[in-house]
């Protein structure tokens, strides 16, 4: 299986609801690097697996939407608890669109498995893998 790694960040504000948070449950910030990687049992016939120029544009295209924001304030995100995997999970479905709409190169519909790894600190971090 072939990987193809990119990665960014996002800062953003959020709070959560329920007791199990405790002070978290207050609007605090946090720093995500996110790493989307891809896999294929193959490469294209370029030899790609995806296009890493269109992969990082693509990826940093969806963070903009996150980055810099208030979480919930976002109605595409109402009513959750913005939780690192929650986020994990979240960004992965945004790029599982862009592999099967093409805009990662044709290479993007044999992407065979996709995983979103969201670091909240070098010693704790989440992800979300699943078929895009």
């Amino acid at each position: 299986m072939f990987s193809l790694t990119v990665c960014d960040h996002i800062m953003i504000a959020h709070s959560f609801r329920g007791a199990a948070f405790g002070p978290a449950q207050k609007l605090h910030g946090a720093t995500f690097v996110v790493e989307a990687e891809f896999r294929a049992p193959r490469l294209d016939a370029d030899q790609l697996l995806v296009d890493i120029a269109l992969a990082r544009t693509e990826l940093r295209r969806l963070l903009d939407g996150l980055d810099y924001a208030n979480l919930d304030e976002l109605p595409a995100l109402a009513g959750a608890n913005t939780t690192t995997e929650f986020m994990a999970c979240h960004i992965h479905g945004l790029l599982a669109a862009a592999c099967r709409e093409g805009r990662l190169g044709g290479g993007g519909h044999d992407v065979a498995m996709l995983k979103v790894t969201l670091r909240e600190s070098p010693l704790a971090w989440a992800a979300y893998e699943a078929a895009p």
